[in-house]
């Protein structure tokens, strides 16, 4: 330990050989990038209890032109406000004392320096339920030494969050609502939250207290100690005798005043309320490089002045660090989440279409960027130099124009691609395939007509909607019909195609029995277009259930079925989409034959990895086929038991496409939530047979892709369709020095064809500035973006790492972050002070819940195929989707005000937000609870439900009954608003306070302890700052 210049050991720290080890960049531990360590934090060296323990730089730059940071406006001149924080890690003396390792035997021994388990090793043992297998709960810890003086620096504007010891005085019980997220307690919107103090560390040997305030005075460390410990399951705030092992609390008296207060711990609720109320509602320009956008929570109107919108492009931060060096040391993850096709809404404009005709965009000749706002026209307008890669091309003859006094183009706002951030381009034959034009896209529907399907009812819904859908066949703005053809297949053991051409009196069925070598039987009649043949079609669909009535073969395939569509794709010569409603394992002898690998041994051992692999490589190589021949894939999913998410999920993820799952479908609960997605999903703005490739000004490129995607080679994107939700997260590293004065400038181009068959490119410029001071780069972060960028990087690595490693990673990268920021951008203060950047400051909240999502924790209560579906979704998520996915959105319904049509103000995600009287509405993008406190007003049950009390409400209901009454309406009205341009239709669960179904619920309330595992918010701000104050130290 000497050597890395720590002072002591306590029991908890563990060998803390990994301080630089690799962050989470996309890869875990691959020995090719974990040759060397980055940025090694420097030791401070052994000093006293008293002495401040960081070196700080004496005069952090000011916040510089980011005063509208994560929370929204920030007033100047206060001083950052002191939060009463966690108590220092090893701030004293050496802890010698009684270290006995029988008493701590959770706690893995040092290994060797190997970069994973060098990493492994670090994060040792916090599972406070939660990272690791070893921290004793707080409760049983020896005392912690008293805080230490803290030390205040002059006065200066206002940046981080600061938590310092100091005594706290509880909200109100939680049988009232403590108002929305927010306690009497809780400070202006213009200061700086504050964190209060957080439980005692774990250390052993006691100093005399120091001269400066003891935390706490008026009861002993043990009792804080005990005040700290674990709390039950998602139930700090609970009823009555629920859980006897902390009746004060339960029972709703008062519980004891010293105990950490969670209202002043940052607020998730607190920061979105702030950056509505200071940027909700206002235009947002993008003229300015490098400024932070408003939240994705915000609304606001964008207007583009030359950067791409934040709705396509939002990075973790907006100012890279100049030199390598300094991103080794922040550890702060640069990133850009990337939505080429996000829907836009209709008080913005539109893309503009540019046509060059046979000439074509205009490009840098070496680096090959497109024409953009980044160029500089020199030579009286006959040159320009490009900003990307700075080469001075010639201006093609047709594309000259004078300049004027300021050196910039007559026609600069005439033309969109030299004024905005985000166009189009009409691409010209060199960028189709065989140099020709393409054909318009087709959809193809395959249905599985097993056994199950058929008598459930569920062949027959899905042709009964098919009729209804389409008639919604997407279509271009100026076109009166779609161009779309669609085509139709049924299949279990063996395929079934359908002639529907638009001259037959009746539909002709023709059988595929090889389902070992498919082949398409024919081309003439197999796809249609809908309007001519809509009468053979409507025949068929007619047709389908009654075909197949008599069938008892509950065998099926599944691969074959993405072979033979996409050879019908290839034979018509043209890119498109397979609709596939399958419901059961393949199990029949064929390519891509599964069994069931559902194993629950597997679980928190090494070899879990495997559940989240494919069964076979069949998979693998379908998907690269069908992105060679533009064929995206969409599947509709009905388990009743395991079906192999993870291998039949792959080519949908790998082709641009979406998997829908429906667990135990049953029609008259689950029937609306499907045709909801349905009808969503082909109505979906959409880009065929696309490649993306991503263009960086010199010093820094792209290196790390994560996303719907398949990659060939490092720089070109691969996706057999794209649509408005599908995100494609980018990581970049640097190359070489940026420069202060011509930033970071980067360029997206998605090269693609529209339904109506058109080739085009769309392109997304985007500027960002550089910094050599490591506070601007702090300053510009954004926390919603950063955990996208953290879940997809780690949901990748489930494949290859085993769990308690990445949660290692993400704990030990987390507490790096802070410490370096800690240490290299605020003032000299006392060590037991956790200071949290201003754009940062729910950065931990919103962390520990990616921790507790059940991708990254094994429990056998939840299902291997859910956490294959939900790791899968997250991999091509938007930052607005993820952020909602890990921190729902919590509404107390009871508080309506039935005269607004605002929504009401959401509360924190946590069981003492509940109160008995209450009526709760709580969304993360998948699910949708209702939770109705077991006092609930009468009046509300009535108007809601129709029925007199709270004892009749049906709660297998997924659907409100419409009842003609204000809360009845203002409800539904609400509920609608959260559905609306989300990607999936969210199922609604009636849940009542205290019956069994509540526990499902419960581990949506992400800032309490996790009910399989994982810390409370509170706990796990414990554990980061002991981990940042080890790192100082």
């Amino acid at each position: 330990m000497s050597q890395q210049g720590y002072v002591a050991t306590p029991p908890y720290s563990q060998s803390q050989s990994g301080i630089g080890l690799s962050p989470l960049h996309g890869h875990y531990g691959d020995p090719s990038h974990a040759a060397s360590p980055p940025g090694m934090m420097k030791p401070v060296g052994n000093l006293g209890a008293t002495a401040p323990v960081v070196m700080m730089s004496p005069s952090p730059p000011p916040p510089g032109p980011h005063q509208l940071g994560q929370n929204g406006a920030q007033a100047s001149g206060h001083s950052p406000q002191r939060f009463p924080g966690l108590l220092p890690v090893n701030s004293a003396a050496p802890s010698y004392a009684q270290y006995q390792p029988s008493t701590q035997p959770s706690y893995p021994s040092p290994v060797s320096t190997s970069s994973v388990t060098h990493l492994g090793s670090q994060l040792s043992a916090m599972h406070i339920n939660s990272y690791g297998s070893g921290m004793a709960p707080p409760s049983q810890a020896p005392p912690g030494p008293p805080s230490v003086a803290s030390f205040q620096g002059p006065p200066r504007p206002p940046q981080p969050s600061v938590l310092q010891p100091g005594s706290q005085v509880l909200p109100p019980p939680p049988t009232t609502l403590n108002g929305p997220g927010v306690s009497p307690l809780s400070l202006p919107a213009h200061r700086q939250d504050g964190l209060p103090g957080l439980p005692p560390l774990n250390t052993q040997y006691q100093p005399p207290p120091p001269p400066g305030p003891v935390l706490g005075a008026g009861y002993s460390p043990q009792q804080q100690a005990a005040n700290y410990g674990p709390q039950m399951a998602g139930a700090q705030l609970s009823y009555p005798g629920s859980f006897p092992e902390c009746p004060a609390q339960m029972a709703g008296t008062p519980p004891p005043p010293k105990k950490l207060d969670p209202d002043s711990i940052p607020s998730p609720i607190q920061v979105i309320e702030n950056d509505r109320a200071t940027r909700g509602g206002q235009v947002y320009s993008t003229n300015t490089r490098g400024q932070v956008p408003p939240l994705v929570t915000t609304d606001c109107v964008v207007q583009d002045q030359g950067n791409a919108s934040p709705r396509y492009i939002r990075c973790t931060t907006y100012c890279f660090p100049c030199t390598s060096d300094m991103a080794k040391q922040a550890q702060i993850p640069l990133a850009a989440i990337i939505k080429p096709f996000a829907t836009i809404p209709s008080n913005e404009t539109p893309l503009y279409l540019v046509n060059h005709g046979e000439n074509g965009p205009v490009r840098c000749n070496r680096c090959k960027a497109y024409m953009c706002p980044f160029m500089q026209f020199i030579e009286g307008g006959r040159r320009y130099q490009c900003g990307f890669c700075n080469c001075v091309n010639d201006v093609p003859p047709f594309y000259f124009q004078h300049l004027d006094h300021i050196g910039r183009r007559l026609d600069h706002y005439e033309k969109p691609e030299l004024s905005l951030g985000s166009y189009e381009f009409v691409a010209t034959l060199d960028y189709c395939r065989k140099n020709k034009p393409p054909n318009p896209p087709a959809f193809i529907f395959m249905i599985d007509v097993s056994y199950s399907n058929i008598k459930n009812g569920l062949v027959k819904l899905i042709c009964e909607e098919l009729k209804t859908v389409l008639e919604k066949l997407p279509k271009e703005e100026q076109e009166e019909t779609s161009a779309i053809r669609v085509g139709f297949i049924t299949y279990n053991k063996v395929l079934h195609f359908f002639n529907v051409k638009s001259n037959l009196a009746r539909p002709q069925m023709m059988v595929v029995t090889d389902v070992g070598e498919v082949f398409v039987p024919l081309l003439d009649g197999f796809l249609v277009n809908y309007q001519e043949s809509q009468s053979v079609i409507h025949n068929l669909l007619d047709q389908i259930p009654e075909i197949f009535a008599d069938s008892n073969e509950n065998e099926t395939v599944f691969a074959p079925v993405i072979q033979a569509g996409m050879e019908a794709l290839k034979a018509a010569e043209c890119p498109g989409k397979l609709y596939i409603f399958h419901s059961s394992l393949p199990t029949a002898e064929a390519p891509g034959k599964l069994k069931n690998r559902n194993d629950k041994k597997l679980l928190n051992t090494d070899k879990e990895k495997i559940l989240f692999q494919p069964q076979t490589s069949v998979y693998d190589s379908l998907a690269k086929d069908c992105v060679a021949h533009g064929c995206s894939m969409t599947v509709f999913l009905f388990p009743s038991q395991y079906v192999d998410v993870a291998s039949l999920g792959l080519v949908p993820q790998l082709t641009g496409g979406t998997l829908y799952k429906y667990n135990n479908f049953q029609m008259h609960l689950d029937s609306q939530q499907f045709l909801n997605d349905l009808r969503n999903d082909i109505e979906k703005k959409i880009g065929f047979d696309a490649i993306m490739r991503v263009r960086t000004s010199t010093g820094f490129r792209a290196t790390d892709f994560f996303g719907g995607a398949f990659m060939n080679n490092t720089t070109d994107v691969e996706m057999a369709a794209i649509d408005c939700d599908k995100a494609v997260t980018v990581g970049f590293k640097h190359d070489d020095k940026l420069n202060e004065d011509s930033g970071a400038l980067i360029q997206c181009a998605v090269l693609y064809t529209t339904i109506g068959g058109q080739r085009r490119l769309r392109i997304h410029n985007l500027g960002l500035n550089c910094s050599s001071q490591l506070a601007d780069l702090y300053n510009s972060c954004e926390t919603d973006a950063l955990i996208n960028f953290f879940a997809k990087s780690a949901f990748k690595a489930v494949l290859h790492q085993p769990l308690k490693v990445i949660r290692e990673i993400l704990v030990n990268q987390t507490a790096h972050m802070l410490a370096c920021y800690r240490k290299n951008c605020t003032n000299p203060s006392a060590v037991n002070q956790l200071i949290l950047p201003d754009s940062m400051k729910i950065f931990p909240v919103y962390m520990n819940c990616l921790l507790k999502n059940c991708v990254l924790r094994s429990r056998p209560e939840i299902s291997t195929d859910e956490r294959a579906y939900q790791r899968q979704l997250v991999m091509t998520m938007g930052v607005a989707d993820s952020q909602l996915f890990f921190y729902p959105q919590l509404l107390p319904i009871h508080t309506l005000d039935l005269k607004s049509t605002m929504l009401p103000a959401a509360v924190r995600c946590s069981e003492s937000r509940l109160s008995e009287e209450g009526i709760f509405l709580l969304a993360n993008g998948l699910n949708m609870f209702l939770w109705l406190g077991v006092s609930s007003p009468p009046e509300l049950i009535q108007g809601i439900f129709n029925v007199p009390s709270f004892a009749h409400i049906n709660t297998d209901m997924t659907l409100l009954p419409e009842v003609g009454n204000p809360h009845s309406q203002q409800l539904r009205m609400i509920m609608n608003i959260i559905q609306q341009k989300k990607p999936y239709s969210m199922k609604l669960t009636i849940v009542k306070q205290r019956e069994q179904p509540e526990m499902v619920f419960r581990q949506f309330l992400v800032e309490d302890k996790g009910l399989y595992g994982g810390s409370s918010y509170v706990d796990f701000l414990c554990c980061v700052h002991r981990k940042i104050s080890q790192l100082l130290n």
